[in-house]
This record gives C-alpha cells, sequence and structure tokens, in this order.
C-alpha cells in the first residue's frame, strides 16, 4: 500500500519592524510530519460477497477440493481484508446444525449442486441464555442452487443443508472479523437450547 506524501506549505514571512536587518529573518519552518496513512476499512458484506461470488466461478479452484462420500471436506481460502474463507463440500444428506458466527458478519454462496437454508428473522441475546423460546413467525427458508448466495449480519443464526439423496454441493464462505467462535444450538419447536461454544482451535 502506497503511503500519501505530505506536502507542506510555507507561509509567507511577515514583515517585521526593527533596527537590526539580521532580526528581520523569518524563523525557518519546522519539518514536516508525515500524516499516517489511513487503516484500510474492514470490508462489507457486499465485499464479502463478491468475494465469494467470483471465488465459486473459478472452476479450477472448484475442482480443486476434495472430496468425501459420507464428511464435510473444505480448505482455508485467503479472503480480502483479512476475513476468514472457506471451500467447502458437503456429500449428500449432510448440514452443519443451527449455529451462529458471533460478531463476524459473513457470506456465503453455492458453487455447485444446491443447499437450503433454514435462519431465524431474529436477534438473540449475545449472552447470558441456556434456553430460549422463539417467538412466532420468525423461521425463514431459502434454496440456494449453484450460483446464488447471501451476505448476513452478526449473530445470524441458521442451519444449512444438501438435501440431495445423490449429489455433492460446493460453496464458499467468507467471515469477518474472523471467526471469534461458533455457537451450536439445538431446536425443539420454539425453543432454542444453547449446546455448546467452539473456539478457532477447533476448526483450524
Amino acid at each position: 500500500m502506497s503511503v500519501p506524501s505530505s506536502v507542506s506549505a510555507v507561509s509567507p514571512v511577515s514583515a517585521v519592524s526593527t533596527s537590526s536587518p539580521a532580526s528581520a529573518a523569518a524563523p525557518l519552518p519546522a519539518p514536516a510530519t508525515p500524516s499516517p496513512s489511513a487503516a484500510p476499512a474492514p470490508p462489507t458484506q457486499a465485499d464479502l460477497l463478491d468475494f465469494v461470488r467470483r471465488s465459486a466461478a473459478d472452476p479450477e479452484l472448484i475442482a480443486s477440493l476434495p472430496l468425501d462420500p459420507e464428511d464435510r471436506t473444505w480448505v482455508r481460502l485467503e479472503g480480502p481484508g483479512g476475513s476468514e474463507a472457506w471451500l467447502i463440500g458437503w456429500p449428500p444428506g449432510t448440514g452443519t446444525g443451527w449455529h451462529d458466527h458471533a460478531e463476524s458478519v459473513g457470506a456465503f454462496l453455492t458453487a455447485s449442486g444446491e443447499l437450503k437454508e433454514h435462519s431465524l428473522a431474529a436477534r438473540l441475546p449475545a449472552d447470558g441464555w441456556k434456553t430460549l423460546e422463539l417467538d412466532g413467525d420468525v423461521d425463514r427458508e431459502r434454496r440456494l442452487p449453484a450460483g446464488q448466495g447471501r451476505a448476513f449480519g452478526r449473530h445470524h443464526v441458521h442451519e444449512v443443508l444438501n438435501e440431495s439423496t445423490d449429489r455433492h454441493a460446493i460453496s464458499v464462505h467468507a467471515y469477518y472479523p474472523p471467526l471469534p467462535r461458533i455457537r451450536r444450538y439445538s431446536r425443539t419447536g420454539p425453543v432454542l437450547r444453547l449446546e455448546h461454544v467452539e473456539r478457532p482451535q477447533d476448526w483450524q
């Protein structure tokens, strides 16, 4: 990143009335202090969605992911602006279970196959609870065939599934800031229960 140069303009010398010619000289200006470079803006949800869209359109990248017939597979990618990014393979019938990404915003997009997302149109308390009864009409569902994705904000609670019986799905995901934790939930009807919290060492 280039650091912008700092240009210091020299102020004109003011006239000074004095009997000594030597004292008429103005003092030299202080050396210019370079202005610190501005920190780059963190990636937005739109930036993350653009990244996953471009990555999912790279056939060589998608083909590089090893697939397993039973378990999800993943490869870490270099996300934009210090974000955390992953290429993930989904065997038929696999899913994440209910979870959120704590304080991180994110985006994901299906590169091949089709995924389904169930999500909650509700913001959960950040901490301090184990069981929560959800209000009515908070459930949302969307199908994400190849080329379709979405961005989401902090504390977004969802589960992602590959409901195909015979075809893998592949997707690209990005989060900023890099995931500090993932909270995992179980659900029975309107009751959501916090089961456990994963830290980065659990998936890296």
